[in-house]
């Protein structure tokens, strides 16, 4: 059932039920109003794990948790967005949830103590995946001009103090993102969600990307 502008998500199911073990029966009973494409509506949480497992892209992004950064959530929401392999908070295990509006439970996320427990972790993945940190460092890449890996890690630091200086050294390099204006960085979601993008452009399947069309 197609739900009007001003409602979010779609009613209860009208009509003789699906049947498949990816239907939740208390959704279609109820209807769907969580944040999540229409293709998905009326699924299971596992269900919909499920499927994106089936078609993750390579890239990974960590986030240093040292002080409770509120972007880290809002971090997570654009990893779901883009569809990340996997999340990664570096530091203290309890993070604020707020800004990912719910999409953690859609994402795997993995906590290390450490930059170096992170960069062990990824160097020993079956297929290696490289540890490039953001910060305006000399010598950093621009990220506009550099050749992105297919399998890389973005990792980022705290809004303010940037990369720890332990995470810089087991960092395999570093980029920056290009600014014209006077402020010496912009804020750590915005530059995790434009790292990410960069790889999307780079080597995403576009006509996979899912525009939220209803198709039942």
């Amino acid at each position: 059932m197609p739900h009007g502008p001003d409602e979010v998500g779609l009613g209860p199911w009208e009509g003789e039920w699906p049947d498949g073990p990816q239907w939740d029966p208390e959704l279609l009973r109820d209807g769907d109003r969580r944040n999540v494409v229409d293709r998905y509506r009326y699924w299971t949480l596992e269900a919909i794990r499920a499927d994106l497992d089936t078609r993750r892209h390579g890239f990974h992004v960590a986030i240093e948790n040292w002080q409770h950064d509120f972007n880290i959530g809002t971090i997570v929401r654009s990893a779901n967005a883009f569809l990340a392999a996997e999340v990664h908070i570096v530091g203290r295990k309890r993070w604020n949830r707020r800004g990912a509006m719910v999409t953690d439970r859609y994402q795997h996320i993995r906590h290390h103590e450490t930059a170096s427990d992170l960069a062990d972790y990824l160097h020993a993945l079956p297929e290696p995946v490289r540890l490039l940190g953001i910060d305006n460092l000399p010598g950093s890449s621009h990220l506009e001009t550099m050749d992105l890996p297919r399998n890389v890690c973005f990792l980022f630091g705290q809004e303010g103090p940037g990369l720890s200086p332990g995470a810089r050294e087991v960092c395999d390099g570093t980029f920056s993102i290009a600014q014209f204006g006077s402020t010496r960085s912009i804020n750590a979601s915005a530059a995790a969600a434009i790292a990410m993008h960069s790889w999307i452009r780079t080597y995403a399947d576009l006509s996979a990307a899912d525009g939220g069309v209803w198709r039942g």
